[in-house]
């Protein structure tokens, strides 16, 4: 499976799709399309909105 990974524009934190956010509820593997609309980043309260796709 080809994960991706997306960073918050604002704060810097990186979502990695291979790992998910487990201590959000969010669990490793689960694509960012499938997290809801109204989540927000872990560290700076950012929308969804503000992460852009990015290479690591």
């Amino acid at each position: 499976m080809d994960y991706k990974t997306y960073m918050c524009t604002i704060c810097g934190f990186i979502y990695d799709e291979q790992e998910g956010y487990p201590a959000g509820g969010i669990p490793a593997g689960t694509k960012w399309e499938d997290i809801p609309a109204d989540w927000t980043c872990p560290q700076c309260g950012a929308s969804k909105e503000e992460f852009e796709l990015t290479e690591l």
